[in-house]
């Protein structure tokens, strides 16, 4: 089996003080691997990444969200004004609550919407957890179908076993592993390639499907499916049909509006080298765009200014 590479250099005053290690995974149109360096074909977990294939899973089964809505159905949020008051909205349909989200209580993922929280007087609440889109739209398709929503993210439950079949019809593979993801729901293992074959089935899913429908609320808006300043959302606005997610412990997903698939794991789950290893590999294929060029770098701070970055093992990448 091999292992995972060198995908970033972390460069301090010129000196490389150390690397993040990864796999990453290209595939065409087909499924086809085209592009691969590290472990591509093993079980991991997406994290947040199969939030897309979770939605269609949802609207399988009657999910009445589209839009905005349905972008935040699957998000992994800021926690800022809107995000909170999406997220009731969803609740108003299903005639509930915020006492029935089982997220646990968090505060907002953003540092600076963190602290605006804050300010305002706000302690750690459910409503602000990154995943409580995910979970308001998982409770309002229990109560579209009748079922129990005491027990919605037992594994065992007839949304997760929905939302379980839609992930391996889209990832064209079953799932190996179950396990409980940050947000207490079940988080399901694919392998990396499955993954990014269906980033690209979604960016290339013909009108009227219900992954088109996802994608087309996430490019319509970036902002509810991540944060008004977050890099995944510069890339949807920048880039004609591209559609993304990123994932806990650093997993990014994207596809290419001709059904090309990228997904991306960094070893050490480390944030900051995510965005900088997928610009590598969106250049590689001949995507360019001056955000793009403004993602490959991640900048080092020293006494208060930029002394270096983080940025592509170019060796990874010939």
């Amino acid at each position: 089996m091999s292992e995972p590479v060198i995908l970033a250099d972390v460069v301090r005053s010129g000196f490389v003080e150390g690397h993040h290690r990864g796999s990453v995974v290209v595939t065409e149109p087909d499924g086809s691997v085209s592009w691969s360096v590290g472990i591509t074909d093993q079980p991991m977990f997406p994290r947040s990444s199969n939030k897309p294939m979770q939605a269609v899973g949802m609207l399988r089964h009657g999910l009445p969200l589209e839009g905005k809505l349905l972008s935040l159905a699957g998000a992994s949020h800021s926690g800022e004004t809107f995000h909170v008051d999406g997220v009731r909205e969803i609740l108003v349909l299903a005639n509930l609550d915020e006492s029935a989200l089982q997220t646990p209580p968090a505060y907002p993922i953003e540092d600076a919407v963190r602290d605006a929280w804050v300010r305002a007087g706000h302690g750690q609440e459910s409503v602000v957890m990154n995943c409580s889109g995910k979970h308001a739209a998982m409770l309002l398709t229990c109560v579209t179908n009748g079922w129990p929503i005491g027990t919605y993210r037992s594994p065992d439950h007839p949304l997760q076993q929905a939302i379980r079949a839609a992930v391996e019809d889209i990832a064209g593979e079953k799932v190996s592993y179950v396990a409980v993801d940050g947000c207490g729901a079940p988080i399901l293992a694919i392998s990396l390639a499955g993954l990014a074959r269906s980033f690209g089935l979604f960016a290339a899913a013909a009108p009227g499907t219900l992954e088109a429908k996802v994608k087309d609320a996430f490019r319509a808006y970036p902002e509810y499916a991540s944060g008004s300043t977050r890099d995944e959302a510069a890339l949807m606005r920048a880039v004609p049909g591209l559609f993304c997610k990123v994932g806990a412990e650093a997993v990014y997903a994207v596809g290419l509006e001709d059904g090309r698939g990228i997904a991306l794991k960094i070893e050490d789950g480390t944030p900051r080298a995510r965005a900088v290893v997928m610009a590598a590999v969106l250049r590689k294929l001949g995507v360019e765009h001056e955000v793009i060029e403004q993602q490959s770098q991640f900048p080092l701070l020293g006494g208060g200014v930029e002394v270096g970055s983080v940025r592509p093992h170019a060796p990874a990448f010939g």
